[in-house]
Parts: C-alpha cells; sequence; structure tokens
C-alpha cells in the first residue's frame, strides 16, 4: 500500500555545483524538495521507490547502491541511490537528482530503489507499472520526479505555447490535492508536445494509491526559465 508520496521536478539545476553561479535560483526549490522528503521519512515506510523520466538506455528498474554522475554536465560528482550493492546501469539523469537530494537528506528511512519510464509511456502502461508498485503488501512510499511544461515563456526550451499555463496550473491543483484521478487523466499527447517529462512519473504515482486515502499539499509551484517546477507531498 501507498504510506506517503511526493513530487519533486528533476533538472540537474537543482544541484548547486551544476548550476554554479546561478544556484541561488533554486533555493526555495531546495527547501521546499526537503520538506517533502520529511513527510515521506515520517511516514515510516518499508521502501522508497523512486520514479522518473529515462531514455531508452536507461529505462527500468534499479537496485538500491545504483550509481549516477553529473560529469555529463561538467561536473565531477558522483551520487547513489540509497545503500546496496547497486547495479552495472548508471542512472538516468532525473534519478541522480533524487540520489542527490536523499543524500543531501541523509535519506536512511528506508531501502531505496529506482523505476526509470520513458516520457512517452502510455497513460495504460503507467497505471500497470503504478499498481505493481504498490501490489507486493509493503508499506511503500514514492518520490516522482519530473518537470511541467517546457513552453512557458519565450525563452523557455520549448519556446512559449499558449497551453503550457493551463496544463501546469491542472497538474498543480491535482498535485497539491492528491488527486490521483487527475494526474492520471493527463494529456500523454499534450504533455508530449509541451515537452513536459513528469506526466509519466506522475501517472505511475496516481495509479500506485490504489484504496489509500491521502491528503496532499503543494510546496512550490514555479517556472524560473521558463520550465514548470512543482514539489507536492502526500501523507
Amino acid at each position: 500500500m501507498l504510506a506517503a508520496a511526493a513530487a519533486c521536478p528533476c533538472p540537474p539545476l537543482l544541484v548547486p555545483e551544476v548550476a554554479r553561479g546561478a544556484a541561488h535560483e533554486m533555493d526555495d526549490a531546495r527547501a521546499a524538495c526537503a520538506e517533502a522528503l520529511d513527510v515521506l521519512a515520517a511516514a515510516r515506510p518499508d521502501r522508497l521507490v523512486v520514479v522518473g523520466p529515462a531514455d531508452p538506455a536507461t529505462r527500468g528498474t534499479f537496485p538500491p547502491g545504483s550509481h549516477g554522475s553529473f560529469r555529463g554536465f561538467g561536473v565531477d560528482l558522483d551520487v547513489t541511490l540509497g545503500h546496496g550493492p547497486g547495479g552495472d546501469r548508471p542512472l538516468p539523469s532525473s534519478l541522480a537528482v533524487a540520489a542527490w537530494l536523499l543524500a543531501r537528506a541523509d535519506w536512511d528511512a528506508a531501502p531505496v530503489r529506482g523505476v526509470g519510464v520513458a516520457e512517452t509511456l502510455a497513460p495504460e502502461r503507467c497505471a500497470a507499472t503504478g499498481r505493481e508498485l504498490a501490489a507486493d503488501g509493503e508499506r511503500i512510499a514514492v518520490l516522482a520526479m519530473g518537470d511541467g511544461s517546457a513552453c512557458r515563456t519565450l525563452k523557455a526550451p520549448g519556446y512559449f505555447d499558449e497551453r503550457a499555463a493551463a496544463f501546469d496550473a491542472e497538474t498543480a491543483r491535482a498535485l497539491g490535492t492528491a488527486d490521483a484521478a487527475v494526474l492520471g487523466a493527463l494529456d500523454a499527447e499534450l504533455g508530449y508536445e509541451l515537452q513536459v517529462s513528469g506526466r509519466a512519473s506522475w501517472q505511475v504515482l496516481a495509479a500506485a494509491v490504489g484504496n489509500a486515502r491521502l491528503s496532499g499539499k503543494l510546496l512550490y509551484d514555479s517556472a524560473p526559465y521558463g520550465v514548470g517546477y512543482f514539489v507536492a507531498c502526500w501523507s
């Protein structure tokens, strides 16, 4: 069963060493992520599952202790997802950011494993993955990594799209109220057009809820670089 959940953005800019001189611009987002992780720890789960977008080469599951790196962003920084023997495959960027957040929070509340999902994963496949996560009887917590639309401003990575603000507002409301039905019904095609990296992760989370009764709280909602970033916790 799902004991608690959190949603956090996954830009490498969350890591100060990557952001360098602009690190302070994400201070509020980092603080919100830390608060969300505190909620997960307080739930005392048996296991934490981190779900994040991944490319075809890095999809699938990652055991505790899996390694990631920010060397691709010009930073000599390695991270580990929880504690364990790990595996041969490197973490996708989204899970590497999660690993950094967990290390920063000194996470030791439960073993951690990762799940990398394609940004284009069909909603029904997302739902199946979410149901599988919560099917074994353990009390799990889910950390869903992902960003909103990348089309909020003219300088955004995806340029400006007038549909982006409404999509992000609906997502923020759903995350802030633990509305699994709305998240599960997010338009995958529109999300793809708006370059939303978190849609699949949020839909996996939505399906993992099952019969659990959770309340939500939106901790952060901003688009500092024309990309929607949200932090929320469910407990």
